[in-house]
């Protein structure tokens, strides 16, 4: 290996070592995030609390108050008497649901005809309250159903329904959203965290006039790019690596695919972000300059338009350009495919060389950046 390269990479080393509290910074911050996050970033839409005013108290409208509180979806709050309370429970957010059933409830279906339930959901969060609706409308129709069947079974026939339907999940029969939320968040976390660090490995040295020992050494551009990445692209590693293990063994996050074709798209990614980073750290002037770019560059984009939180494909067309810069969104495909999908590499051979191109193009902006400070 080069003499001068090895020498920077050892004083990057010494640099990182001698400050305890930033090396531990690097590592023990995004475990934290990454906890926090798989217990509080829940996007499973279960347990939720319905409260009933019923008008019509007969034992045919509690056993339709009770196809829906005995479901895994619904949680039983209270019984109410008036719309007062119903306006009450959910203007406080105590309830999502209320479910309202008329006085005829059981003369109407007894003799026949037809009734209408009344169904109040709080739409203060659009997307559970979609599925909310989803749900209300499956329990619904099954409670119709078992009304049919029991009808005609006591008039001595028999119904079948000719068309039934057979639902499958693959890669995540369960729904589960850790399986979803997790990869996304390693793939968050390795882009946010490393880029931090990086950004400010030069700015710093500009604040202590240091850097100016670079500026009259004989190193070349590639020399210092590479020297100031690599002890942090090892660090993000090790990173990695514990969060890889948290996911899997921790929060028991399903993962059927290669190990190691995950680590060879992992190394790319982390030498995009420090390589992201190092940019940063040449074109900043103060260490707060680049903490905010590095935040407004790297963590915002990346929540938004990588597809974490929905496909890249549902955007408008602005959004879908936007995601074409980030790497977090070549990375967060292979990510979730090799998790739940196993996918191999050649799969994703698009999204890993256009990881690379983008390693190309940050390391040739450090290094030209780098060569206009020399002269």
């Amino acid at each position: 290996m080069n003499k001068r390269l090895l020498t920077i990479i050892k004083k990057e080393f010494r640099e990182l070592l001698r400050d305890p509290l930033y090396l531990s910074f690097t590592i023990i911050v995004p475990v934290i995030i990454l906890i926090l996050m798989g217990y509080g970033l829940i996007l499973d839409v279960k347990n939720i609390p319905v409260a009933f005013l019923d008008f019509d108290r007969s034992a045919l409208s509690r056993d339709y108050r009770h196809s829906f509180t005995n479901s895994e979806y619904f949680r039983f709050y209270s019984m109410i008497n008036s719309y007062d309370e119903a306006y009450e429970l959910i203007q406080s957010g105590r309830c999502r649901v209320i479910v309202v059933i008329p006085p005829d409830f059981s003369r109407k279906l007894y003799s026949g005809q037809k009734t209408q339930v009344q169904f109040l959901i709080d739409g203060s969060f659009p997307s559970r309250a979609e599925i909310i609706k989803g749900y209300v409308s499956a329990i619904n129709n099954q409670f119709n159903q078992k009304l049919l069947e029991d009808f005609t079974s006591m008039q001595g026939r028999h119904i079948s329904f000719p068309v039934e339907t057979e639902m499958r999940a693959w890669y995540n029969p369960a729904l589960e959203s850790k399986n979803f939320v997790l990869p996304g968040m390693l793939v968050i976390t390795l882009m946010f965290y490393p880029v931090l660090i990086a950004s400010l490995v030069v700015v710093r040295e500009k604040e202590s006039g240091s850097i100016f020992n670079l500026y009259c050494s004989p190193v070349k551009a590639w020399e210092v790019v590479l020297g100031k990445a690599i002890p942090y692209i090892t660090i993000s590693f090790t990173t990695y690596i514990i969060l890889f293990i948290i996911t899997v063994v921790f929060f028991k996050t399903k993962f059927i695919g290669n190990f190691l074709v995950l680590t060879i798209a992992t190394l790319l990614y982390l030498t995009c972000t420090i390589g992201i980073g190092i940019f940063i750290s040449m074109i900043a002037k103060t260490q707060i300059t680049a903490m905010l770019m590095a935040f407004l560059g790297t963590i915002t984009p990346s929540f938004m338009y990588s597809g974490f939180f929905s496909p890249v494909t549902s955007m408008e067309i602005i959004g879908q350009i936007m995601s074409k810069f980030i790497t977090a969104t070549y990375f967060i495909g292979v990510v979730r495919g090799v998790y739940l999908k196993g996918l191999g590499l050649g799969y994703y051979l698009p999204n890993i060389l256009s990881l690379l191109l983008y390693a190309l193009i940050v390391y040739s902006l450090s290094m030209l950046f780098f060569r206009k400070r020399i002269g």
